[in-house]
């Protein structure tokens, strides 16, 4: 008798030559439950009256393991030629049960694993099912995720099957450093990516949970801040993640070479194409000569050169940005070169990923449509559009091609992000004492790609509470419309010897006439109350006791150069607005406001601002203007000076009066102090202003009133803290009257320009 057992299939170098063929005259097969015996024989693939080898037993052997079928297997050769397969088989996976999964539900992890109720069990299924589990819980920020699977043996050779988790907790981001920067801060830098460090308030948010998609997107981020900056070589030369030995936690590294800052010393464009004036694109090119290279601006010109090619009728263009830059000096010349593009067509958009975001609201970011031409710079554009809402962690639009050669497919795909907010914020201000503010906004409400927003805000002296809602495509164009609805409570006591309340609401509409170029307008609703005049109050306080309805309909023009709208170094702001009460209601005025700001960096760590801010209100048909309406100054306007503490102030009572027109300028210088990875940075300023006579106290010597100019000095630090902007501030007068209210320091929250 010969016989061949599993030990037999050690044998490894031996050659089909040296191995003896036998003839198989049977085959038995042994230990089924479930599994028919035609099953086996089908992997087997040995049949009766076969002359087989080792190497054909071998093959059989690791075929039907390779089933999964069987937990064990055993191919016997007998001597009278009888094939004997003994079987063991896999147990069947009766249920399957979660334990421990607080963070993650059954249905998430169900829909992951192989093994389901009715499968073969195995245990090399089992570890691989494991792992996915644990890489579930490391998407979600649980890095320290440990799986035990454990099984319950039942009758009829099936198991239960229980996944025992400790999900641990989330690795979240403890510290991001960034290597290499010269000329901005770790925390400016911070400003500008998607990965936060750790905080207490961050708690509804996921920007602390480590993400390596979101950390590749940093890197696109920062080279793009870089790229607006000037520096046309920058690149991030390695992102390193360390997770922490208890897995809790993880520190970024953020490796950069900035490279040399580039000013742009020369604009050309050229044309290989027949018929293309050059000179009719230059006014396209929003790029200047000696200002620092700013790639947005480059783009945006090339699509601008583009959609002006096509008015012309040529439209398979390519319209690409050269530099010649020289590192040494610095100097970057920029040439648009126009050459020939593919006559290829857009024959459909195929959008996927936004399982919340309406299609829709995608489409509408788009700078070409479906049948327009190929062009590959208003496909970049539709790309920024679409990540400039906020709404996706993810943009990526490929080009698929179709049946037809001149046509192809865009396909888009987003990976959406939480786009909701709840902030809650508490502080210290010397206007307003004990603050604290909360606030819920979403925005993108119900997938529609509008903004919703409620806040309200407390202290010791101020209740305000407003409910916002915007939609960015009013009647399916590029119009901003909304409507707010607000209420405040103001203690003025201190002031004039009054309380304030306005409730009342606001309709607005905006539209932009470039990037730059912005229009507002604006109606105004509200019921103004001037409640709990004390009765030693200035007579010309008392007699404006009482509620006045104001109905006004304004406008305003912006025109915004500045780098940044957070914190600005280079560029100006300028605004001009006015409004007009009178469309019933029981005020009459006419009102107009204008800012100007200029910012000039001396190097990359010390600025200069210089700002002009003017205004001037009058009333009509016989209506002065009541004091809700005047212009205040002092405080964050004319440091040095109270709130209110400049102007016209009845002489015994020492109320405030405000006044009809204001000016108000100054210079401030910026520079570090070290503290610039929490940013705070120092500050140095003169202010200067005058306030105008208030109506109805021409002629009355109760009254002490000068238009002169008032100028005040001192220094102070800003604070870009996480509950937004913190300015504290130590002023002090200069030129001023002996009736004005002064203050030394000043604590105050919230943003300026």
């Amino acid at each position: 008798m010969r016989y061949i057992s599993l030990a037999a299939l050690s044998i490894g170098m031996m050659t089909v030559c040296e191995v003896q063929a036998s003839t198989v005259k049977d085959v038995q097969i042994n230990g089924l439950e479930r599994v028919e015996p035609e099953t086996v024989q089908a992997y087997l693939e040995i049949e009766k009256g076969q002359d087989v080898s080792q190497f054909d037993i071998d093959a059989a052997l690791k075929r039907l393991y390779a089933t999964g079928l069987f937990s064990d297997i055993s191919l016997d050769l007998l001597g009278d030629g009888v094939l004997v397969v003994k079987a063991t088989e896999n147990p069947i996976v009766n249920k399957r049960y979660f334990e421990g999964n607080d963070e993650i539900e059954d249905s998430m992890l169900e829909r992951e694993l192989q093994l389901n109720p009715g499968s073969i069990y195995s245990v090399a299924k089992v570890q691989q099912d494991a792992q996915r589990i644990v890489e579930i819980y490391k998407r979600s920020g649980r890095y320290s995720t440990l799986v035990d699977p454990k099984i319950i043996k039942r009758d009829q050779n099936r198991v239960d099957l229980v996944f025992e988790i400790t999900e641990g907790v989330e690795a979240q981001i403890d510290k991001i450093s960034f290597v290499g920067n010269k000329h901005f801060s770790d925390s400016e830098l911070q400003s500008e990516i998607m990965s936060k460090e750790s905080r207490w308030y961050r708690i509804f948010s996921s920007a602390e949970k480590y993400d390596p998609e979101k950390t590749n997107y940093d890197k696109e981020l920062l080279r793009r801040f870089y790229l607006k900056h000037g520096y046309a070589d920058f690149r991030v030369s390695t992102a390193v993640a360390e997770l922490s030995s208890d897995k809790k936690s993880f520190v970024l590294t953020y490796v950069i070479d900035e490279g040399p800052r580039y000013k742009i010393s020369d604009i050309n464009i050229s044309s290989s194409l027949q018929g293309v004036d050059v000179e009719t694109l230059y006014p396209e090119v929003l790029v200047e000569k000696d200002e620092w290279y700013n790639a947005d601006k480059v783009e945006k010109s090339v699509y601008n050169i583009t959609e002006k090619l096509g008015q012309q009728g040529i439209a398979f263009v390519d319209v690409n940005s050269v530099l010649n830059k020289n590192t040494q000096t610095g100097d970057v010349d920029v040439t648009f070169d126009i050459s020939e593009g593919q006559r290829l067509f857009i024959d459909k958009i195929n959008i996927s990923g936004n399982t919340r975001t309406e299609d829709r609201v995608i489409r509408r970011e788009f700078r070409l449509d479906e049948g327009d031409a190929f062009n590959a710079s208003k496909i970049k554009a539709s790309r920024r559009n679409i990540e400039a809402l906020d709404y996706f962690s993810k943009v990526d639009i490929q080009t698929e091609p179709t049946d037809d050669p001149n046509k192809a497919n865009l396909n888009v795909n987003v990976e959406e992000k939480s786009t909701g907010a709840f902030n809650v914020g508490v502080g210290y201000s010397t206007v307003n004492g004990a603050l604290a503010r909360i606030g819920v906004s979403e925005n993108n409400f119900q997938g529609k790609g509008q903004k919703l927003s409620a806040d309200a805000a407390i202290s010791q002296r101020t209740k305000e509470y407003e409910l916002s809602f915007t939609e960015p495509y009013f009647l399916d164009r590029r119009l901003s419309a909304g409507i707010d609805l607000f209420r405040s409570e103001t203690d003025y006591q201190d002031e004039g010897s009054y309380d304030s309340e306005v409730t009342g609401g606001r309709l607005r509409l905006g539209w932009n006439y470039t990037d730059d170029l912005a229009h507002y307008v604006r109606y105004t609703l509200s019921d103004d109350k001037i409640t709990n005049v004390d009765r030693k109050a200035s007579k010309y306080i008392k007699a404006e006791e009482g509620s006045y309805t104001d109905s006004a309909i304004g406008q305003t023009i912006v025109y915004d150069k500045r780098d940044s709208k957070i914190s600005p170094r280079d560029g100006y702001y300028l605004s001009f607005g006015n409004d007009i009460a009178g469309l019933g209601g029981d005020e009459k005025y006419v009102k107009f406001d204008a800012k100007a700001y200029k910012y000039y960096t001396l190097s990359d760590d010390y600025t200069f601002k210089f700002f002009l801010n003017g205004g001037y209100i009058d009333g009509y048909n016989g209506k002065n203007v009541r004091l809700a309406h005047r212009y205040y100054l002092g405080g964050s306007t004319m440091r040095g000076f109270e709130y209110a503490g400049i102007g016209a102030r009845d002489k015994y009572t020492k109320d405030a009066l405000g006044g009809n027109w204001m000016v108000y300028s100054g210079a401030e210088f910026q520079f570090p102090v070290g503290l610039d990875e929490v940013g705070i940075r120092g500050r140095t300023f003169v202010d200067a202003g005058a306030l105008g006579k208030p109506d109805g106290i021409k002629g009355h010597s109760d009254v002490e009133y000068s238009d002169k100019i008032r100028v005040s000095t001192g220094f102070g630090f800003q604070w870009m803290s996480p509950m937004g902007q913190i300015d504290v501030d130590f002023g002090f007068p200069l030129v001023k009257e002996k009736y004005d209210e002064t203050e030394v320091f000043r604590l105050n929250f919230g943003t300026r320009l």
